[in-house]
């Protein structure tokens, strides 16, 4: 596996890029072509805490985590674990899962809300995926995220999967 490193308001010693590296090939056992594989990590400071953000993009997935930590190294041994934990998770459904790599991707807006004044304090970029709900769901739990955006390979119309308090999955699609 590639690891490609960055530090954000910090400089990334040897050793610390030595032990990332020691850390992700625990990952090159779930993956077949792992050395086609480009790791991207994002090292950040922010008082005293250090921030760890891994992004391994797959030909028909995205395996993400973060987390932050005092420590450098206890953040990225909680955030090998935790994508660890997906993979392991989400075994059964991405090895019944047959899904299409040679579509276009199409790009969209996600607008984050975390003020009490309604001011958009943060804007992401995100790829539009064609994909069925079933590979939604599945995209959403490898992130850990609530909701996931995609365009119904069915319907061809851009839709909304997210998580609902009782466990189930909710789809909001556009007109």
């Amino acid at each position: 596996m590639e690891v490609i490193i960055h530090g954000d308001k910090m400089k990334i010693t040897q050793s610390m890029s030595d032990y990332m590296k020691e850390k992700l090939e625990k990952l090159d056992k779930y993956l077949e072509n792992s050395e086609n594989v480009r790791a991207s990590v994002i090292v950040k400071v922010r008082n005293h805490e250090q921030k760890v953000e891994i992004t391994i993009p797959l030909k028909s997935f995205i395996l993400r985590s973060e987390e932050t930590k005092e420590d450098f190294y206890a953040a990225v041994d909680k955030t090998i674990d935790k994508l660890e934990r997906q993979i392991r998770k989400n075994k059964t459904k991405l090895m019944s899962k047959q899904v299409k790599s040679n579509h276009e991707f199409n790009f969209a807006k996600i607008e984050e809300d975390k003020s009490e004044e309604s001011k958009i304090m943060k804007r992401k970029t995100i790829e539009v995926k064609p994909m069925s709900e079933e590979e939604a769901i599945l995209q959403m739990e490898l992130l850990g995220h609530q909701f996931y955006m995609f365009k119904d390979s069915e319907t061809d119309k851009y839709a909304v999967v997210y998580k609902r308090k009782d466990g189930n999955y909710g789809v909001m699609e556009s007109e």
